[in-house]
């Protein structure tokens, strides 16, 4: 495990109801000075990708990116490892359904709220949109998930939506294809054609 990776572990384990005092002791020795906090393991995919295409080690740079299990763990992982706790700096990528839970944690940790960059619909969403229909489905093929997706696409239930619809949906109905495609989708991106708020956040870091 990388020394992020613990970090990261540790604060987990504070939230969870454990001690703080590791997190507090690795933050110190690593220098961690900002934490990303991301609803579950495939923003974090897509988010390491980006950096990574851009030659940025965000670990190397002090910045933990951290997912947190679900959008409504945010006001506790807020307090942990903002202000109020470690007094890191808060940053944030959440979907627009999700979007109050982190204004109200931030808000709570004594954070500005311009830190929270927010998905149209969700990162999926928005990377279907910025590479296109066409191209994502190539890269479906090219992982070898072409006869799925056309499976998929026969249901009933996906008559009538649209394609970007159907392929946001076909990425969360296996468990580990958001977080695989969370990469693949981003890795695949022309250098001016990341999503605004990805952008944004890696920006801003």
């Amino acid at each position: 495990m990388t020394d992020m990776g613990a970090f990261r572990e540790a604060v987990t384990a504070w939230a969870a109801g454990g001690p703080g005092d590791p997190a507090r002791e690795l933050a110190e020795r690593l220098r961690v000075r900002a934490v990303v906090l991301l609803e579950g393991p495939s923003d974090v995919a897509a988010v390491s990708a980006l950096a990574e295409s851009r030659g940025r080690d965000l670990a190397a740079e002090g910045v933990c990116v951290l997912p947190m299990g679900g959008a409504m763990s945010v006001g506790r992982f807020a307090h942990l490892v903002g202000p109020p706790g470690l007094g890191l700096r808060l940053t944030g990528l959440c979907d627009e359904a999700e979007r109050h839970y982190y204004a109200r944690g931030w808000e709570r940790a004594g954070a500005a709220q311009q830190g929270i960059f927010v998905c149209a619909a969700d990162l999926e969403d928005e990377l279907i949109r910025a590479l296109g229909v066409t191209r994502v489905e190539e890269l479906v093929q090219a992982e070898g998930d072409l006869r799925a997706l056309q499976t998929f696409l026969r249901q009933p239930a996906q008559q009538g939506r649209t394609a970007q619809q159907q392929l946001r949906r076909f990425l969360g109905t296996k468990k580990g294809r958001k977080i695989r495609y969370g990469r693949v989708l981003v890795e695949a991106l022309d250098p001016d054609r990341a999503p605004a708020p990805l952008e944004g956040l890696l920006a801003g870091l």
